[in-house]
Formats: C-alpha cells, structure tokens, sequence
C-alpha cells in the first residue's frame, strides 16, 4: 500500500493483481513524507535493487479524540496506527482522515477470480505433492482472497475507490495512473513472484466444472461488477 503526498494518490494493494511489482514501481516516485508498507525480504531486494525507497512512515500518529484526524507528533491523546501491505479503504479513513482520502486520487486492481484462484494456488503451493485444487478450495485461504480484494476497495458493499483497475488491461491501466498522476516516466513493472507457478495452463483448462463453481459463488459480487466470465 502506498500513500503518497507527494503525487496525492493512495494505491490500494489486493492480493494477486500483480500487486507487489505495482507497488515497488510506485515507489520510485515516492518522497520523503509518503507511506510505503513493507512487503517481502526478497521483494524488498528487488526493490533495493532498483534503487527505489523501501518501507516509510507506515506508522502514522492519529489523534485519539474520536476524530480520526492525522497528527504527526506523540502526545497524551494520541496512538500508532500501523499500516500494512493489505489495508484497506476504511483503515486508511480512520488513520488519515478524511481529508486526505477525499482529496486524493485512490485506485485499485481486480482480476478475473478464476485466474486469480488459481495464482494464488500455485503461490501458496509451490513445492511437490502439492494439495488437490479441490482439498485446497475447501479451506478458509480463498475467503482470505476476497478479503484482501473486494474488502479492501468497497465501504458496506459500495466501491469506496475512484477508479477500480483491471489485471486483463494490466498495460493500458498502468499508461492511464501514469498519465492522471502525471509521473514523469513509464510504469515498467519488475518481474516477482510468476517464477512460482510453473503450470501455465489457462484457468478454464485447469478447473473442473464444480471447482469454478464454488469459485464463483464465493466472488460472485466481483463477477456481477466486472462482467467477468468464466
């Protein structure tokens, strides 16, 4: 996650949207006030690798009055409030204020849920005898998935970002940030964790007919917004 005065944006990190190269290529542009959340030690050396800035400021103090404003000093009516690589839309309110979430220009990534159910098993499974995509539906990792996707970008069900971007036009979308945030070069993506999942098969060739349908029904919503099909 990044929060940037400098170029007044917030970018919202979901999980396998291509996320972490996003957020590593936003950071080059990043100056000494902005928020830039931690993410792994090997992202981190390529992030370091670049020469981009790494982890900053994710500790912002909010004034403990019941306000949510922003404060930047300690004092006897304040606390931390820590960001992390997945926080959301109402985390951000609470420990920015809503003056700055107003103000800046907040975006986001959403994927197809299938192709991105199946990032995720090759992600999180990536060594042999791997579980069975059935055994692995059956556990609570992809409600995880949706909790650090839909949740994140949507307040009481309605999308609480100004532009909800799509992994498909990955390129055409990282033109556009560029051009509305006014960067001075292009968004050229470093290569992260895609070495991981060695089956490069479509999702439609993997999932049988009751896999995606149980992926379906669980991102049902982000299918309904996004005209997503299987």
């Amino acid at each position: 996650m990044i929060i940037s005065h400098k170029h007044k944006f917030i970018f919202i990190k979901t999980a396998k949207t291509a996320g972490t190269s996003i957020e590593i290529v936003l950071s080059k542009f990043c100056g000494d006030e902005d928020i830039i959340t931690p993410i792994t030690p090997a992202d981190e050396r390529i992030r370091s690798r670049l020469g981009y800035r790494g982890p900053q400021n994710y500790l912002p103090l909010i004034a403990d009055d019941g306000s949510g404003d922003a404060v930047n000093a300690p004092g006897s009516r304040q606390k931390k409030c820590r960001f992390i690589n997945h926080s959301g839309a109402k985390k951000i309110i609470r420990c920015m204020g809503e003056g700055v979430w107003h103000s800046y220009y907040k975006f986001c990534f959403e994927r197809n849920p299938w192709d991105r159910f199946i990032s995720l098993y090759y992600w999180r499974c990536r060594t042999e005898p791997r579980p069975t995509i059935s055994t692995f539906l059956d556990t609570d990792v992809p409600l995880n998935l949706k909790r650090s996707g839909i949740n994140l970008y949507t307040i009481a069900d309605e999308i609480a970002v100004d532009r909800v971007c799509l992994y498909e036009n990955l390129t055409k979308e990282l033109e556009n940030i560029q051009q509305r945030l006014g960067l001075p070069e292009k968004l050229e993506l470093p290569r992260t964790k895609a070495a991981f999942r060695t089956d490069r098969r479509s999702y439609r060739e993997i999932l049988n007919e009751e896999q995606a349908g149980k992926i379906g029904a669980l991102f049902s919503q982000e299918i309904d917004l996004f005209n997503y099909e299987f």
